[in-house]
């Protein structure tokens, strides 16, 4: 099996030592072709040598980890960002359905997310979804940006502000548009809720996270009216935080 070819990029050299050993040690289909703490020089490596798979830290001087992806003439490589708790950061990277590590890397989460980057690599999504995440980063207004949806049939590209309300069913989730079909994501709805939630998305119910600017009316008997006549139940227990979230 041949190795896939990955680049380290972290302006911090301890910070690249410990990450370099833990792929070594841990990650073995992995084939380190380069690592540098200069950003500018990641992207020369990047465009000289072309990784299938690039680790690279968010919170660098002069460029940051959106800086070198954006510059990047063709990002079709994979990507894990490898960041310090930033919230904003993993919303965008979450929107956009790529990988990332929360610094100190955790040897299981670093094994389970290069499984994953593995399995991008080999189905050749990463150019779309690269390409989304700088397009969302772009974007000041949030209902402007688009989520990926992994479904059956691949990857689907969508807009929030298009998203009424995302249905639990059975582990997965059947998301409903006010412009297309639903499509049924192999995600599961606390996965929506994960990164929905603060941006005008609310769990009314266990199985029903709806978005607030598609709310009609809300009914005493405990309803809500939202577009495209969808009835949703609000339980019983959320329904005085929900109504209060309103009036706020």
């Amino acid at each position: 099996m041949t190795k896939i070819k990955t680049i380290l990029i972290d302006d911090e050299r301890k910070a690249l030592s410990i990450l370099k050993n833990k792929i070594e040690r841990y990650c073995p289909d992995l084939d380190i072709i380069a690592e540098t703490q200069s950003p500018e020089k990641g992207l020369e490596l990047i465009d000289k040598l072309q990784p299938q798979l690039v680790f690279i830290d968010i919170a660098m001087p002069v460029m940051n980890g959106f800086d070198v992806l954006a510059n990047v003439k063709k990002p079709n490589f994979e990507i894990i960002f490898v960041t310090a708790f930033d919230q904003y950061a993993i919303d965008a990277i979450n929107y956009s359905a790529i990988g990332y590590l929360l610094k100190p890397v955790d040897n299981e989460t670093l094994i389970a997310t290069v499984i994953k980057a593995s399995k991008n690599i080999a189905d050749k999504s990463a150019l779309e979804k690269n390409k989304l995440l700088i397009e969302n980063l772009g974007i000041q207004n949030f209902q402007k940006k688009k989520i990926v949806i992994p479904s059956a049939d691949g990857l689907e590209f969508v807009k929030i502000d298009a998203i009424i309300h995302c249905e639990g069913v059975d582990g997965y989730t059947k998301i409903h548009f006010s412009n297309q079909k639903p499509i049924l994501s192999s995600q599961s709805i606390g996965h929506f809720n994960k990164i929905l939630q603060q941006q005008d998305f609310y769990l009314v119910h266990k199985s029903h996270l709806i978005n607030l600017e598609h709310i009609k009316k809300y009914l005493n008997e405990g309803y809500v009216l939202l577009s495209e006549n969808h009835k949703v139940p609000v339980s019983r227990n959320r329904r005085q935080d929900f109504l209060n979230n309103l009036k706020g």
